[in-house]
C-alpha cells in the first residue's frame, strides 16, 4: 500500500478491513497504472484536473492550453486505458465525463426545450467565447474524445457518465469545486458564481444530482449489460433562480448575490437523464434533499457561517 498525505484522510474514515488498496500512480507515466488495474474486471477513470480558467490572459493561446492542459489530460487518460489493455482481465471501462461538454443552444444559439447526450458542444464555440469554465470543458471534451477513440480502435468496452453539478455530503479533506460552485450565489464568490452562471445561460438552466446517486449510476453502469455510449446523471434541473430560492429557504446569508433574483428562464431546458432511466436506473434524491445535505455539510466544515 502506497500512503500519501492525501490518501491518509480517507485512509483514517475507511472501516472497510482490507478491501481497499492504495497503489500510487501517475497519469503522465507510462505503464504506471499497471500494477493497480492487474487482475480487475472493471476500472472507473474519474480523476481530472479541476482548473476552470486560466487566469493570465496571455495564457488563453491554443498552444498554452494545449500543452499544459488539455495534453496532459489526454495522456493520462490514453495511459490508463493502455494499462486496462495491458491486463486482458479489464471488462469495461466507466469514464467520468461533465456537463460541460453539453450545450443546450442550437446552431443559431436558441435554447432546445430537452437537452440529451447529443447536444455536444463544438470545440470551435469554448476556443471562441472562453465563457467562464471553458479551460475545463475544452479538456473534458477533447479528453472523452480521445478515450472513445482509442476504446474503439483498441476493443476497450467504454461507458461515460456525464456528471451534472454534484453536491450533497461530502468527506473529503476539503470542500468540493462543485459545492462551492453550487452555493456561490449563497457565499458571493465572484468566481464561481460567473462558473454558475455560465452553465444557466449555455444550459438554460442548473442539473443537480446527489453524490450517492451519482456513485450509484457508475456502478449500475459498469454492471449493465447493454450499457454502451454516454449517459446524462441528472436528479432535475431548475432555473439559476429557482436555485437561489430554493438555497435562501434553506440557508439566510448577507452574502446572497441580489442578481440571482432575476428570473432568467420562464420555462428552463430539460436535461434529460431519459437514456440512463430508461436502462432502469433510478433516483433516491431530489433538489430539495441535494441542497439541504449540502449545506449541512458545509456548516459542519465551517465553510458556511453559522446562523
Amino acid at each position: 500500500m502506497y500512503v500519501t498525505e492525501k490518501s491518509l484522510h480517507l485512509l483514517s474514515l475507511w472501516k472497510g478491513g482490507d478491501q481497499l488498496k492504495v497503489f500510487r500512480a501517475d497519469l503522465q507515466e507510462d505503464g504506471s497504472f499497471d500494477e493497480a488495474i492487474k487482475g480487475c474486471v472493471g476500472v472507473f477513470h474519474v480523476a481530472a484536473s479541476m482548473q476552470f480558467n486560466v487566469n493570465d490572459k496571455e495564457n488563453t493561446a491554443e498552444a498554452f492550453v494545449r500543452a499544459n492542459i488539455i495534453d496532459p489530460a489526454i495522456k493520462g487518460t490514453i495511459n490508463l486505458l493502455k494499462s486496462c489493455l495491458k491486463s486482458n482481465s479489464v471488462k469495461r471501462v466507466v469514464f467520468t465525463s461533465s456537463i460541460s461538454t453539453i450545450t443546450a443552444k442550437d446552431t443559431n444559439g436558441k435554447l432546445k426545450s430537452i437537452v440529451d447526450e447529443s447536444c455536444q458542444i463544438q470545440t470551435d464555440t469554448l476556443w471562441n467565447t472562453q465563457a467562464s469554465g471553458w479551460v475545463y470543458a475544452l479538456s473534458k471534451l477533447l479528453t472523452e474524445e480521445a478515450a472513445f477513440k482509442f476504446a474503439n480502435e483498441n476493443g476497450i468496452n467504454l461507458v461515460s457518465v456525464i456528471t451534472t453539478t454534484v453536491a450533497g455530503p461530502f468527506f473529503t479533506a476539503n470542500v468540493p469545486a462543485s459545492v462551492k460552485v453550487l452555493l456561490s450565489p449563497l457565499t458571493g464568490e465572484t468566481e464561481n458564481y460567473k462558473i454558475l452562471s455560465a452553465v444557466n445561460a449555455r444550459m438554460g438552466s442548473i442539473a443537480l444530482v446527489h453524490i450517492e446517486d451519482i456513485c450509484n449510476a457508475h456502478i449500475f453502469l459498469m454492471e449493465h449489460a447493454n450499457a454502451e455510449g454516454r449517459y446524462i446523471c441528472s436528479t432535475q434541473s431548475c432555473t439559476l433562480s429557482n436555485l437561489a430560492a430554493q438555497l435562501s429557504k434553506e440557508y439566510s446569508s448577507p452574502s446572497m448575490l441580489s442578481k440571482t433574483q432575476k428570473n432568467y428562464d420562464k420555462v428552463p431546458s430539460e436535461i434529460s437523464s431519459k437514456k440512463l432511466k430508461d436502462l432502469g436506473f433510478s433516483y433516491k434524491h431530489g433538489i430539495e434533499e441535494i441542497v439541504h445535505q449540502t449545506i449541512m455539510c458545509c456548516l459542519d466544515y465551517g465553510y458556511l457561517p453559522s446562523v
